[in-house]
């Protein structure tokens, strides 16, 4: 009888190893999977930054050179610009204090259309913007130095 039962226990201790190892491999790949998914939405997500930079600086040039429905192309910048903002804080890559640079502006265009539709404030946006999207690190400090020149008080 020891023997029957000891014959038991051992297939049973077999099993749940067995178990365990399938267990452990499908977790693995589990977690594989998911990081290769989180990577891959990253990426879309940059890409998508990037498209909406793209149309930002477009929208400011259109302001620039337009003629007549001025409000309609500014309302554009604001869009595009929000936009910008939601997919910049979905992204890992960019640090806190750029994502909050990006916020600034986002805010500077909606809360204050009188200062920032002049034609120097909408240059220094289009150069800010501009050089973020060709990578340049200045581009961050080119746009917080336009939302530091923006007076909040005034209009």
């Amino acid at each position: 009888m020891r023997s029957s039962q000891e014959s038991l226990m051992k297939r049973r201790m077999i099993s749940a190893i067995i178990l365990f190892v399938v267990t452990l491999v499908a977790m693995l790949v589990f977690v594989g999977l998911y990081i290769d998914e989180t990577k891959r939405t990253q990426e879309t997500y940059y890409v998508q930054y990037m498209a909406n930079l793209s149309h930002v600086s477009d929208d400011v040039a259109s302001c620039l050179d337009a003629e007549g429905d001025k409000d309609f192309r500014y309302v554009r910048l604001i869009s595009d610009m929000s936009s910008a903002n939601s997919f910049a804080f979905l992204l890992d890559r960019l640090s806190e204090d750029r994502k909050k640079t990006v916020n600034e502006l986002n805010a500077c265009i909606m809360r204050y259309p009188e200062q920032m539709q002049t034609e120097d404030k909408l240059t220094e946006l289009k150069t800010a913007v501009d050089n973020i999207r060709d990578g340049l690190d200045n581009g961050y400090e080119e746009a917080q130095a336009l939302v530091d020149s923006i007076d909040k008080q005034g209009h």
